[in-house]
């Protein structure tokens, strides 16, 4: 029998390095799932939701800076998908998402779950392609995977009618890239030594660390040798806490959406931003007011291995096309810009200030920096921490300190749902290292389904729910905008240690502070998935702002 476009669509995943691919089963992939039955080299993840598969694909791509894969069914399925398609397109994330559509006879008839996914998908993904022979899916899948990575990384969505994957595709599969056959751009040494000499005419330098140096370690030890070379304060973008060692000397915060004033007087201060591996977004930017757009109120250099980032939104002194991380390799070997260490070292100590946990107590429940002060040092900071979407990752920003052995995975968009399937990712990834998923009581009820996946694959992985019995940053801007007329805010949970007890995992409540510490080590010590669900204040809504004790009691709140 020869072979199908089914198999060879698997066939080129597994020959470009392809191990795992993340779905729900569907009846207009059938065929893809009978190739991946025969293809051992590649994991098939079968996940509860749509919108998980896709996340799981994010946070794995995340992790290995190669493009991961995710395949869903036509319609509902890749509609639900569409929430990871926009994550990754948005984090400059590579990915693949392959869709079985209608049989092609049936196309433009409005047949079952039928879509235009150009139009769907075009404002997202990096392209949308409609295979109609199966004889080239082989050569469209190549195309997707290196298309994906090329340049600004993102989303392709590669979609292929149910009859054209079981239609033959002789011929050879196609060849993975050579080695070096797509090197990265390398700095010109004349353009280092100008940035070296810009540095050292700087009083009050700093570097923005981004996320072209995440996936794994080359980028790092490169960021740290700069700045041990030069004597350069390091700030990290926006989901990028963990490039840094957070208690390096060189470490100077991280740029994220609760940034605090005080901190950004302080970055207002400095003489030169030297930007690597970052496109300068609005998060990490403070709403473009550090550096200011279009024109900065600093020197600003630009370092981005794709010229269309670039002069886009930031005018630079000057703006180097190239690889970031071999621009640091290269620049941590210039002479010593001998930057005064007094300036690292005032930064830094804003940072320790900020970081050390004041031990705050509330009447209404745990004080979340409690719980993830606790995090950080039973871990030693050495966890992956996957981050859900709300006002509770500030304190995860703010007490969670990074070894440079530990990994944050969180996605810009703050798209709710994050979470656990990130952490199911991790964990499969990184089975040898602590995996927690920091998670609200909103986002645990939109994928926390994925609990299910972690217990039939045995995977160890702590949830860590913060529950105020609300959508707190909501409630925050809703107390903010409208005192004391709260609607739409206040929710109903369900007792989330019975719910994963009743999912096969470890489950503890936790209500009272002394009590989190013994419960998050019984929950790490567990071999297998566990939650530690702790009721959290309403009063202390986010690191940094109290909603009034009269308005949350108002709410009913204190009963909880």
């Amino acid at each position: 029998m020869s072979r199908t476009a089914a198999a060879a669509l698997v066939g080129t995943l597994a020959r470009h390095g392809v191990d795992r691919v993340f779905s729900v089963a569907g009846e207009s992939f059938l065929a893809v799932l009978d190739a991946l039955l025969d293809t051992p080299a590649i994991d098939l993840v079968t996940c509860r939701h749509e919108g998980s598969a896709a996340f799981m694909a994010v946070a794995d791509a995340r992790l290995t800076g190669r493009t991961a894969v995710c395949l869903v069914n036509r319609g509902p399925g890749a509609t639900n998908a569409a929430i990871g398609v926009h994550s990754a397109a948005q984090d400059a994330t590579p990915l693949l998402l392959v869709v079985g559509q209608v049989r092609s006879t049936d196309l433009g008839r409005r047949a079952f779950q039928e879509i235009d996914y150009g139009r769907t998908f075009g404002d997202m993904a990096k392209g949308v392609w409609v295979v109609a022979d199966g004889a080239r899916l082989g050569e469209a899948t190549a195309r997707a995977l290196r298309v994906a990575e090329a340049g600004t990384p993102g989303p392709v969505v590669l979609v292929v009618p149910e009859d054209v994957f079981e239609q033959p595709a002789p011929g050879p599969l196609p060849p993975a890239p050579a080695l070096g056959c797509l090197p990265a751009a390398e700095p010109a040494d004349a353009d280092v030594r100008r940035v070296r000499d810009l540095v050292a005419a700087a009083d009050r330098p700093v570097l923005i660390a981004g996320g072209r140096l995440a996936p794994g370690e080359a980028g790092r030890a490169a960021l740290r040798g700069a700045a041990e070379r030069h004597g350069l304060p390091v700030l990290t973008s926006n989901k990028h806490q963990d490039l840094l060692d957070n208690r390096s000397p060189w470490y100077a915060g991280h740029l994220h959406i609760a940034t605090q004033r005080a901190q950004r007087e302080l970055l207002a201060e400095s003489d030169l931003v030297l930007a690597v591996g970052t496109r300068l977004d609005q998060v990490t930017t403070q709403g473009y007011r550090w550096p200011a757009a279009p024109l900065p109120d600093q020197p600003l250099v630009h370092v981005h291995p794709d010229p269309a980032a670039l002069g886009v939104l930031h005018r630079p002194t000057l703006g180097l096309a190239c690889d970031a991380t071999a621009f640091l390799r290269r620049f941590a070997a210039a002479e010593p810009a001998g930057v005064a260490p007094a300036w690292a070292d005032r930064l830094h100590r804003a940072e320790e200030e900020l970081a050390a946990w004041p031990g705050a107590r509330a009447a209404d429940g745990v004080v979340f920096g409690a719980a993830v002060a606790e995090l950080s040092e039973l871990t030693a900071g050495g966890l992956v921490c996957t981050v859900d979407a709300g006002n509770f990752t500030s304190w995860v920003h703010r007490h969670l300190r990074f070894s440079g052995r530990g990994r944050l995975l969180g996605i810009g968009s703050s798209a709710m749902g994050f979470g656990v399937p990130a952490a199911v990712a991790a964990a499969l990834r990184r089975p040898e290292q602590p995996v927690v998923a920091v998670v609200g009581d909103g986002g645990m009820l939109m994928t926390g389904n994925e609990l299910a996946t972690a217990v039939a694959r045995g995977l160890r992985l702590t949830v860590l729910i913060a529950d105020n019995g609300s959508y707190g940053t909501i409630r925050q801007h809703q107390e903010r905008a409208y005192p004391g007329r709260v609607v739409g805010t206040d929710l109903a949970n369900p007792d989330f240690a019975a719910v994963a007890r009743a999912y096969g995992a470890y489950g503890e409540t936790v209500s009272v502070p002394d009590l989190v510490r013994p419960a998050l080590a019984r929950a790490l010590a567990h071999p297998g998935p566990s939650v530690v669900h702790v009721r959290t204040s309403l009063v202390h809504i986010s690191a940094y702002q109290q909603l009034p004790e009269p308005a949350v009691a108002a709410a009913g709140e204190g009963e909880r």
